[in-house]
């Protein structure tokens, strides 16, 4: 009982004490907020990439598409394939799967009287079908979490487009004179009757294709004269657009003509400033591709319990073809993941270092402690305190700082992590100069993560720190004599 009465009392009293514990709390609560950013960022990214990607990719290099002969050697159809996939043994593992189209190609539009040209990442897809392996509808900014997204225009885009026409004929001085009615010629006597023409009987209409952009691709970010971020829109609900890519068994230069209908907005400018969405079956026209698709979209019933062996399992369908390839999102985007873990343990290496300088302040302030308690050991050796009763005091000692330093730097590290976002916007209003820019993240606020065993990883790390610089303190207490210590007095 006497070992708990005195640490409490060196810990009440020993103001050097209090060093040691705001230096374990600051460690402590600076390991929960970067781990937590982290695993913020990263669980986000992960989402987006799981998201765009879906569980399991199947593509090829091929430019005409994954070929799959049937018994008279004709390529298969993408719907053939996906029956032939669904038939197979691993079709009681897919729950959706749709075909896609992917390559590269250059979006032009004018803004501001100015052409302007980007390259994009072109995709085709079936709106109904892509929603349904998910990452897509939810992305969406009009048709946001729909379950039957589509390429149709809105009325206000149809308004939209009938006045840019308007206003190309008005600066272009197109001006085409209706006919001259038939009623306002005088027939001649006894003529035969004009026949009544009327124009674009059963022509129909030409249908208008519909496009979805990148959100970054249509708004564009930039400073004005104050330096204040301003968002802008280049390409709105009706706008026109010419989409240039490769087709056919040369790759010669195709074009199509599209009208934007919806934004595509993730958050990561990788994808909002390159993604490009079609409808599946113009863009199979367009390139020379119908009865044809460049990949495959799969979504797991189970992903976790499956995606150990449908590489092997879908092989199988497709003939182990080598110029097919079956990957996981996983896969697919393993270095960059990769590279996400091990920055992310790298820092941590570097962070816990604020720990080890809390264990050093420890040592020193306990190695004093000893020097001006020597007399006071003495007298309790030589009253029938054990050696080894010395040495767990200065441990109790330690172990005591360490839990009381870890318990007020959790509660300080969660609550800067629930705030984090609030302390951003004052340090931001405080200096003048964003420290989360918006214009850099397309995230609307600093994401968090918190981790309960990362927490709890942080904590008996930071105790053990605090127990072992205590170890040689607590020694040479324990290894004092009681004569010698009471030699002078």
């Amino acid at each position: 009982m006497y070992k708990l009465l005195l640490c409490v009392r060196y810990l009440q009293t020993r103001y050097l004490a209090f060093i040691c514990i705001v230096s374990v709390m600051l460690g402590v609560a600076t390991l929960i907020v970067v781990n937590a950013v982290m695993s913020g960022f990263s669980t986000k990214l992960k989402d987006r990439l799981h998201g765009v990607l879906s569980d399991v990719v199947i593509d090829t290099d091929r430019t005409d598409g994954i070929y799959i002969p049937d018994e008279r050697g004709y390529p298969l159809t993408p719907d053939q394939i996906v029956a032939k996939i669904k038939a197979s043994p691993v079709g009681d593992k897919i729950e959706s799967i749709t075909p896609t189209i992917e390559t590269f190609a250059i979006l032009q539009f004018r803004y501001r009287g100015t052409v302007v040209a980007k390259p994009v990442r072109l995709i085709g897809i079936d709106p109904q079908g892509r929603a349904a392996v998910g990452g897509f509808s939810e992305y969406l900014v009009r048709q946001k979490d729909s379950p039957t997204p589509s390429f149709d225009l809105t009325p206000e885009a149809l308004r939209r487009r009938e006045q840019n026409i308007k206003q190309f004929e008005l600066l272009n001085g197109v001006n085409v004179p209706p006919p001259a009615p038939v009623a306002a010629l005088v027939p001649m006597p006894g003529a035969v009757p004009e026949p009544k023409m009327e124009l674009n009987v059963g022509i129909p209409a030409p249908k208008l294709h519909g496009i979805v952009v990148g959100y970054t691709i249509a708004h564009w970010r930039f400073r004005d004269e104050s330096g204040k971020v301003v968002e802008e829109a280049a390409l709105k609900e009706g706008d026109d657009v010419i989409v240039t890519t490769a087709g056919g068994d040369e790759l010669k230069p195709v074009w199509g003509s599209f009208y934007v209908t919806d934004y595509l907005r993730t958050e990561m400018s990788e994808y909002d400033q390159s993604f490009v969405y079609v409808p599946l079956d113009q863009l199979q026209r367009i390139r020379g591709m119908v009865g044809r698709a460049t990949s495959f979209q799969v979504k797991l019933k189970n992903y976790e319990q499956n995606k150990a062996n449908i590489d092997r399992d879908l092989r199988a369908v497709f003939n182990n073809s080598p110029e097919v390839r079956i990957a996981t999102w996983e896969e697919h985007q393993g270095p960059l993941l990769a590279a996400i873990d091990v920055e992310r343990g790298i820092l941590n290496l570097l962070l816990f270092m604020i720990v080890g300088v809390a264990g050093f302040s420890i040592l020193a302030i306990f190695t004093m402690i000893v020097s001006e308690k020597y007399r006071d050991i003495g007298i309790m050796k030589s009253l029938g305190a054990s050696s080894w009763g010395v040495m767990s005091i200065f441990l109790g000692y330690g172990l005591l700082l360490g839990v009381v330093g870890c318990a007020l730097g959790t509660c300080l590290g969660l609550w800067i992590t629930d705030h984090i976002n609030e302390i951003e916007a004052g340090l931001t209003s405080l200096t003048g100069r964003a420290v989360f820019p918006k214009d850099v993240y397309y995230f609307k606020e600093i994401p968090t993560n918190v981790d309960a065993l990362t927490v709890v990883q942080i904590n008996i790390g930071a105790v053990a720190i605090a127990v072992v610089f205590s170890l040689l303190p607590a020694w040479r207490a324990a290894q004092l004599q009681p004569v010698q210590a009471l030699r002078f007095e």
